[in-house]
This record gives C-alpha cells, sequence and structure tokens, in this order.
C-alpha cells in the first residue's frame, strides 16, 4: 500500500535537491546517476521489495477483481523490474547529470538492461489494471471498472509522450518528465487502492 507514496516522496525530495535536475524535463531514474545516487538506487530496491510483498498479500486475498493469480503476478513482475531498475542504471538523459551529452549513443548495455527492466513497469501493470477492470465488469464494482480502465489507457498515453521526449523528440522533452510522473503516479495509485480495497474488506 505504502510503495508508491514513498517512491513519489522520496524521488520529489532528491529531484529538489539536485543541482540542475529539472522534474520537468529529466526522468526519475537519473536521480540514481552521480554521487547522491545511491539514495534513488535504494529507493528502487525497497520500493520494488514493497511492490512485490503487496502482490503476494493480493494473491492470497484474491476475489474477482484480482483475475485469479493473473494481477498479482503482473504486479509482482512490475516490484522485480523496480529492483532490477537500481542494479542497473540509465544512461545519462536530457543533459543530467550537468556536462553529460542530451543521449549517449549508442546507450551501454546497462542501459539497456535498465530499459528492458522498465517493461514489466510500465508495460505489465496497464495490463494488470486492464484485466483487473474486465474482471470486475460483471460484478457490483462499477467504479472500479472504470478507475482502472482510465489508468490503464492514462499510463500508457503517457508513457508514449515520455518515451518520445526522452528519445529525442525535442517538442516533448520539455515536459517528457511530468508525463513519466503522471503515469508513474496512476500505476502506483491503482495498487495502493488495491491494496486499500483488500484491507478494507478483510477488516
Amino acid at each position: 500500500m505504502w510503495a508508491g507514496p514513498a517512491f513519489g516522496l522520496v524521488s520529489t525530495i532528491e529531484g529538489a535537491l539536485r543541482a540542475g535536475y529539472n522534474p520537468r524535463r529529466h526522468p526519475i531514474s537519473c536521480l540514481a546517476l552521480g554521487p547522491r545516487g545511491r539514495v534513488q538506487t535504494a529507493n528502487f530496491a525497497i520500493t520494488g521489495v514493497l511492490t512485490v510483498a503487496g502482490a503476494a498479500g493480493l494473491s492470497r486475498a484474491s476475489d474477482g477483481r484480482t483475475r485469479g493469480r493473473t494481477v498479482p503476478s503482473l504486479i509482482a513482475a512490475a516490484g522485480v523490474g523496480l529492483m532490477a531498475s537500481g542494479v542497473f542504471p540509465t544512461d545519462p538523459v536530457n543533459g543530467y547529470p550537468p556536462g553529460t551529452p542530451d543521449h549517449v549513443t549508442p546507450a551501454t548495455a546497462t542501459s539497456v538492461k535498465h530499459n528492458l527492466a522498465a517493461v514489466p513497469i510500465f508495460v505489465g501493470l496497464p495490463a494488470a489494471a486492464l484485466l483487473s477492470a474486465q474482471a470486475s465488469r460483471h460484478g457490483h464494482a462499477r467504479g472500479w471498472t472504470v478507475f482502472s480502465a482510465a489508468t490503464a489507457v492514462s499510463a500508457l498515453v503517457n508513457v508514449v509522450l515520455a518515451s518520445a521526449g526522452f528519445g529525442g523528440s525535442q517538442r516533448l522533452a520539455r515536459q517528457a518528465g511530468l508525463h513519466q510522473r503522471a503515469a508513474i503516479g496512476a500505476l502506483f495509485g491503482w495498487i495502493t487502492a488495491a491494496c486499500l480495497n483488500v484491507l478494507r474488506r478483510t477488516r
């Protein structure tokens, strides 16, 4: 339940403390670079562990909204992806850290692994939200169905826009960080809501 809020709080504070870091332009992953990079690396690791633990709890309390163990498994995979994102840092993006090029060409092997680790997060979690929406639409959880579907669609749109901005689109580069944060906020907000639903029901 606390994985998303904790991740957002730490990354926001770190971004505010970094000289030359602009949350509107730079990805959260860049916070793992530089002298204070170990803070964001730890943030990735702890958030990943919490996400996997949350997925295990959701699996044990599986109901019509989680489509058996498929949705919890996708959430767990995202947790593993977060941990791997800390192990394999990204290359500099859009000029951060200061003094680095906008893009490293060709990408280093470590950065390629970082990008692969992001797939369960930015593709797997929207898929989990869509599956959850489909599983709950025949029950009495219309609000959850709409919320889950909207989460998936908005996250995917923002992921595409962020990827284009980080990938070299000058028009989108200035807002790429905001699009990434919008996607992450929506996806982790959805996980937090799912955990709260289970806690409320079990209590």
